[in-house]
């Protein structure tokens, strides 16, 4: 066989700078903390060359970290693009490798608020489930049995919408003990419990869509709530939470609803 290949011209690696708004929590010389959207990429990858967090943070404050090289300046930790809520971003190296050692050890806390389709039972527990790439789908995580990489959740139920015995969704909070990609996502999934909205692992919900009566979700209903590390530099003890936005507070009352 003859095979022609035509490699495409390569794409300048460099940022621009985009004024996009930023909700800015809090900021001084070493770190900068936000308010991240749903629907806002972190930093620049394949199909999201702009309008990233990153883009915006370059013109909001010129200089960040340069460990992670042009393309993740300052970043140390990501959400997922359609989950909202607080980050933390470094804006210089000192301040970078501190807070990289803080996640690479699980020294801060990370919590969460998720709306799930069910109830899980218990009603508080820990999730220990090692989490790996999918073995066919190698855009998802999965709970693995072996070849999975430690993950760690702590769950709790705050709130069930629905019939007190099986209730149709509840709003939950989940403490990270591990930082893997989709980890509050896969294991609430693991309980049989996906996050509403969810559309990677809420596809075999028992109850997959909301009803037509409802206002529509455009993202799965996770939210990045509460924020705390040690400062890099003066080692004071910081912490942020974030409100639950708009659009996750319509479904809590829309689910309330549900009888």
């Amino acid at each position: 066989d003859d095979i022609a290949v035509r490699p495409p011209e390569p794409e300048p690696a460099e940022l621009t700078p985009e004024p996009i708004p930023l909700e800015v929590v809090y900021e001084d010389g070493d770190v900068i903390v936000v308010n991240k959207p749903r629907g806002m990429v972190v930093h620049p990858a394949a199909g999201h060359a702009s309008g990233t967090l990153v883009n915006a943070l370059l013109h909001h404050c010129k200089d960040l970290s340069g460990i992670n090289g042009e393309i993740r300046p300052g970043i140390v930790h990501r959400l997922d693009k359609d989950t909202s809520g607080v980050m933390v971003v470094a804006k210089n190296d000192m301040a970078h490798q501190a807070l990289a050692r803080l996640f690479a050890a699980h020294d801060l806390t990370r919590i969460y608020q998720a709306l799930v389709w069910g109830a899980p039972r218990p009603q508080k527990g820990v999730i220990e489930a090692a989490i790996g790439r999918h073995p066919v789908d190698r855009k998802r995580m999965t709970v693995r049995r072996s070849g999975g990489r430690r993950a760690l959740t702590e769950y709790w139920v705050e709130r069930s919408f629905g019939p007190p015995l099986a209730p149709v969704a509840s709003l939950v909070g989940a403490r990270l003990g591990t930082g893997r990609t989709h980890q509050v996502r896969v294991h609430l999934a693991h309980l049989g419990c996906p996050v509403i909205g969810d559309p990677v692992y809420g596809r075999k919900s028992r109850n997959a869509t909301l009803p037509a009566s409802f206002s529509p979700l455009e993202r799965q209903a996770l939210h990045a709530s509460v924020l705390e590390f040690r400062h890099p530099r003066t080692g004071q003890v910081l912490r942020f939470a974030s409100e639950m936005p708009q659009d996750m507070k319509r479904l809590m009352v829309e689910l309330n609803t549900v009888k």
